[in-house]
């Protein structure tokens, strides 16, 4: 364990003759951003780079992101940089791991793969029929299959989780256990999460992630994912700003690459490729640099006070 992080530390560390075979490398998308950073900045050369892939294809087994979501375009880069497809997991303090992408078959960029053994996971949302069951399950999977339910194909809803992995309570409150499971002992994640092509994908906090503008419901994960592939932008995190007309509006917080401009408009213009018209960020605010935890993660509540003051 390095007593802090410190990109250029790490990239000695893997290239060092005297480090031996590393059996896993485990981090958070924040710091393989900055890994790649350095590379980018310090090994413009292609001998030195293709030694730097021949050296981590050779010396490190496993090579895995989790704490938040892994932004498409940092996983490409990394696996060209390294010849490592970064393996994706889902977990949480109250579950252990949850879900992963496999070990040894392909990876389905952007997925955080299947139920881990002893895991059973549904995704699921208010009941419409009103029928007397507590809600409506669109998918319900363990490790060996996932079934999905006619009629919610590909539908988002909130992830529940269930396993002897799971935990009891939360000390001594009684009334946050109560509320974090349902009445048939499933555990509420608070995660919302959609299961297609085989693989189940976070959403984002539903609380947070999961933007409601003008009746559409837009991951604010999925257009931090398609605006990380723009050429001027380094860093973002997409927010649901309160709206009296639309409910909220999508507005991207936006640190730029050094050197490099943009405008809202020449945003716009160019997510409308990428993106549908309901989710292309309506405003655009430029900062030196978004603020995170130890973690990795933007904590969105202290965005959303910072620049929209109640």
């Amino acid at each position: 364990m390095a007593p802090e992080f410190s990109a250029q530390l790490v990239w000695e560390k893997f290239l060092s003759s005297e480090t031996p075979r590393i059996n896993v490398f485990m981090a958070v998308p924040t710091i393989y951003t900055k890994l790649i950073d350095y590379y980018d900045r310090h090994f413009t050369q292609p001998h030195v780079q293709d030694f730097i892939r021949a050296v981590c294809e050779e010396k490190i087994r496993l090579m895995v992101s989790g704490s938040s979501a892994l932004p498409l375009p940092v996983l490409e880069k990394w696996r060209s940089i390294t010849g490592h497809t970064l393996l994706e997991r889902y977990g949480m303090t109250e579950v252990g791991m949850a879900l992963s992408s496999p070990l040894a078959t392909a990876r389905l960029p952007g997925s955080v793969g299947t139920p881990l053994p002893g895991v059973e996971v549904r995704i699921v949302s208010e009941n419409p029929q009103k029928d007397g069951r507590p809600y409506a399950i669109h998918a319900e999977g363990n490790e060996r299959e996932t079934k999905v339910t006619p009629g919610f194909e590909e539908k988002e809803g909130e992830l529940l989780v269930r396993g002897s992995s799971v935990f009891r309570e939360y000390w001594d409150k009684p009334e946050e256990t109560k509320n974090a499971f349902t009445l048939d002992g499933w555990f509420k994640t608070g995660d919302t999460a959609v299961f297609k092509d085989g693989g189940y994908w976070i959403r984002g906090r539903t609380s947070l992630d999961i933007i409601k503008s003008g009746g559409y419901k837009v991951s604010a994960l999925e257009v931090e994912r398609h605006l990380l592939a723009h050429p001027s932008i380094a860093d973002v995190a997409v927010i649901g700003v309160p709206d009296m007309t639309w409910g909220q509006r999508v507005t991207a917080v936006v640190t730029l690459r050094e050197g490099f401009s943009l405008t809202h408009r020449e945003l716009k213009e160019w997510a409308r490729g990428v993106l549908a018209p309901y989710a292309v960020p309506s405003e655009l605010l430029l900062v030196e640099e978004i603020p995170r935890n130890q973690m990795g993660k933007v904590n969105k509540k202290d965005l959303l006070r910072q620049f929209y003051p109640m």
